[in-house]
């Protein structure tokens, strides 16, 4: 659903959608004049790999910006198993958050962008790993489909088919790649797509070798092309508008400086007659490809040669006998995206305005809403607006557009009863780690979008200089920020009530049996009264239940607070979810709602499942002062306070010594020595709280650039060492060490229902004094002992460890707490 305001230069389909929720720039004489030479272009390459960031932003650019090549990426996953540098969004949100970010990167550098339903289930050190989750056929199905459905002329993968792709994913879009290659040419493959597209044969494919971090795979004997250069058009080299876009990564910390000089790319032919000339060796990219194109290009030639920058609405008259010539055409996939890109420049030459906009940001099921349409012609070549079409309604207008005034008209809008509410395609259903799950009729149309179509659209019918064209609205929510001026977001439709939950995760145990669970439902329709039930695992009980509410208006909430109570006797720990539902009229709703904003990307807003889960802990506790630095985003501060910690933040370097002595322990949080620049100051202090007799707890860090080199008090270093198996056997070093036994008897059990991973960065060349607590490994690896590894430092204890609890504590692992709680806690003889 990421639609923001649209103006008429930029609605058609086949262009990028818009990165920044406000108002599109238009386009200027020089850009005009860009789109003009590439309307003559007839070629198209697809870029494919695995991740959001694999992408080769250079050769993007320089394919869609230099060659005009129509230029795509499919990305296998949205990235939604990476860590986060610029918030706590974990998952599927980490995954919308760097959707955004990737259309955010092709609207700059000019690509389209493509998806799978594979699901990024963290690192993987095999292709064999990576096809078991993402479900071979299902995904390579995907694959075909974009390529039958966007008919590339070649196909270029990033990766190689073998293990020096360095990572599972990578190596599985390489195998895709080449099997798609064939597949989406067999009419006997996937043949349920063929009601929809054509078998298609690509002329090559190849692999773009690289030459970055340990690996060098290019060869001076391997095919290359300079993409270096400058576009006096754009105004930038090819390595600026690749850098603008690959620093769209913003959740990766991948900002980087421009690339000015000189670029070579490489390539090795997998598949097809190896190239000689250019990448697009044996395929005709101009109107000659096309039967009955010769007309065509004389004419694009001739608007090419008489454009006027100063009055680009010269160019008009040219432009709709083109887009008549092109419309007359036999039908074919050319067809439609030449017919776009010609009523695009027709829009942009006259300097044509319009956009469809609510002044509510939600809408609610069974309410009404005034849809505003405005309108306006810049230049002195009669517009006039016959028609329009919205959510079923078909509206006469016949109004002319007269040069440089503003129409608007009000259309009502009502929104039916069983209207879906916005949620992202690919979580509408519960999915298993390896994939989303997509069905419904429409469900082969959406796979491969980055998101939703709009809610609702309008489509308005229009006439210039006699010929009759279309053109299609998003409807938006448009308002004014006081600092940030006009503003649009995409419109999101919503169920009449939500229900959001204060606190994620619940731990009760046997020291706090009784927890409150604060809710707030929120009314998005006005009269909206009924009750919430809460539905508890057995293992619980809700001292009252079914509670009341009545809100008045839309836009009103109520907050309902629960006691609920772990019953006696547990003697295991249990972590399971508890749901709410609101009832009103009889109807049942079940979904809370979900705004994530960043300066850098489009709000977005999702309904999860109103759940929480609840863990019941068979756990004990000691030091409850604990001091926390932060790092590039986590929940565990959240996870610690349901156990009773009392956490303060440490955002000064000018803390004391003093000051520090009162915590009982102090946690870093992940990658904090990458990112927080107060630990350059802060570690002496640190070290010399430890040796005082305090605890210091080390999250992960990933090696490189880090703010100081001496972590912990004796050496050691962080590896690139990972444990991806969530299951993987752990064994224990050293079952009597105190982290072990105090305050909680650990036993192999706390390592069950782990996610994802065990753990990420490991540690190496690890000094003698520190104890090493767990070796683990996944499947086919060796052993690895660097974990978690933990030393005494004058009177107080030092541990770092790289399990990923910043995973396991907001997803209510018990075990994970009941370790993280040992090594919070100072060693018994010290506690007494």
């Amino acid at each position: 659903m990421r639609y923001v305001r649209i103006g008429l230069l930029l609605l058609i389909g086949c262009i990028s959608t818009l990165c920044q929720a406000q108002k599109p720039p238009q386009w200027d004489a020089a850009t005009i004049k860009f789109h003009l030479e590439k309307l003559g272009v007839l070629g198209r390459v697809l870029y494919l790999a695995a991740h959001p960031d694999d992408e080769n932003t250079m050769l993007i650019a320089y394919l869609s910006k230099g060659k005009m090549y129509e230029t795509a990426y499919l990305s296998c996953t949205r990235g939604d198993g990476g860590q986060n540098l610029i918030g706590s969004e974990q998952g599927s949100e980490l995954g919308l958050i760097r959707t955004e970010e990737l259309l955010g990167a092709r609207s700059i550098d000019g690509g389209r962008q493509f998806f799978t339903t594979a699901n990024d289930f963290g690192f993987s050190k095999s292709a064999t790993e990576t096809l078991k989750f993402w479900g071979h056929d299902k995904v390579l199905a995907n694959v075909v489909w974009v390529i039958r459905k966007f008919q590339p002329d070649i196909i270029i993968t990033r990766f190689p088919e073998d293990a020096r792709a360095g990572h599972g994913h990578h190596w599985t879009s390489a195998i895709l790649a080449h099997e798609a290659f064939k597949a989406a040419a067999d009419p006997n493959e996937f043949k349920q797509q063929l009601q929809y597209v054509k078998p298609w044969q690509a002329k090559r494919l190849l692999w773009n070798t690289f030459n970055f971090g340990h690996a060098n795979t290019t060869r001076p004997d391997q095919f290359h092309i300079a993409t270096g250069g400058y576009n006096a058009l754009l105004g930038q080299s090819y390595g600026e508008i690749a850098a603008a876009s690959r620093s769209m990564h913003k959740s990766q910390g991948f900002g980087v400086a421009p690339y000015m000089g000189k670029r070579v790319e490489y390539f090795k032919t997998i598949e097809g007659a190896a190239p000689k000339n250019s990448l697009l060796d044996g395929v005709e990219t101009n109107w000659g490809r096309i039967a009955g194109g010769e007309k065509i290009a004389e004419l694009i030639q001739q608007a090419n040669e008489q454009f006027k920058p100063a009055v680009p609405a010269s160019s008009v008259q040219t432009l709709i006998k083109i887009y008549t010539a092109i419309k007359a055409l036999p039908d074919s996939h050319w067809k439609n995206v030449k017919m776009a890109e010609a009523k695009q420049l027709i829009f942009a030459c006259l300097g044509l305005f319009a956009d469809a906009t609510t002044n509510e940001a939600v809408l609610a099921e069974g309410t009404t809403n005034t849809i505003q349409i405005r309108a306006i012609n810049r230049a002195n070549i009669p517009v006039e607006l016959k028609s329009l079409q919205l959510a079923n309604q078909s509206i006469a207008i016949n109004q002319i557009l007269k040069t440089g005034e503003d129409y608007t008209k009000n259309v009502p809008l009502r929104v039916p009863n069983d209207a879906p509410i916005t949620q992202p395609y690919w979580l509408k259903q519960p999915h298993p780690p390896g994939y989303y799950s997509v069905s419904g009729p429409d469900s082969l149309q959406l796979i491969s979008r980055p998101m939703n179509p709009p809610a609702y659209t309008a489509n308005l019918q229009l006439q210039i200089a006699g010929t009759d064209l279309s053109l299609n609205l998003p409807v938006s929510y448009r308002h004014t920020d006081a600092v940030k001026g006009e503003l649009y977001q995409p419109l999101v439709i919503a169920p009449p009530v939500t229900i959001n939950i204060e606190d994620p995760v619940v731990v009760c145990s046997q020291e706090q049996p009784v927890k409150i669970i604060r809710t707030e439902i929120k009314a998005f329709k006005d009269q909206q009264s009924g009750s919430l039930h809460l539905q508890v695992p057995d293992q619980f009980e809700v001292r009252q239940n079914d509670l009341p509410f009545e809100l008045a208006k839309a836009g009103d909430s109520r907050d309902l607070v629960y006691t609920v109570q772990l019953k006696p006797g547990l003697t295991n720990s249990v972590s399971l979810d508890a749901k709410f539902t609101a009832t009103v009229e009889g109807k049942s709703y079940n979904r809370g709602i979900k705004v994530i904003e960043h300066s850098h990307i489009p709000t977005i807003t999702l309904f999860p499942e109103a759940s929480a889960r609840l863990v019941g802990l068979d756990i004990k506790t000691t030091g409850k002062n604990i001091a926390y630095i932060e790092g590039a985003g986590d929940l565990v501060p959240q996870a610690l306070e349901q156990l009773g910690y009392q956490i303060t933040p440490i955002t000064s370097a000018a803390i004391s010594s003093q000051q520090l002595a009162k915590f009982d322990a102090i946690i870093t949080g992940i990658r904090a020595y990458n990112i927080n620049p107060l630990l350059h100051a802060l570690q002496s202090k640190l070290l010399d709280y430890v040796k005082a007799g305090g605890v210091l707890v080390t999250q992960y860090n990933k090696n490189g650039r880090m703010v100081t080199d001496q972590l912990g008090p004796y050496p050691f270093t962080v590896t690139g060492d990972r444990v991806t198996e969530e299951d993987a056997p752990v064994k224990w070093l050293l079952p009597g060490d105190p982290s072990m036994q105090y305050p909680n008897k650990l036993t192999p059990l706390d390592f069950d229902g782990w996610i994802q991973e065990r753990g990420l960065y490991f540690t190496g060349d690890v000094d003698s004094h520190y104890r090493k607590l767990f070796e683990m490994h996944d499947k086919g690896s060796g052993p690895l002992d660097g974990s978690t590894i933990v030393c005494d430092y004058g009177k107080g204890k030092y541990v770092y460890s790289s399990l990923d609890f910043f995973r396991e504590l907001p997803a209510g692992v018990p075990g994970a707490f009941r370790l993280f709680v040992n090594l919070l806690a100072k060693p018994a003889t010290a506690d007494k």
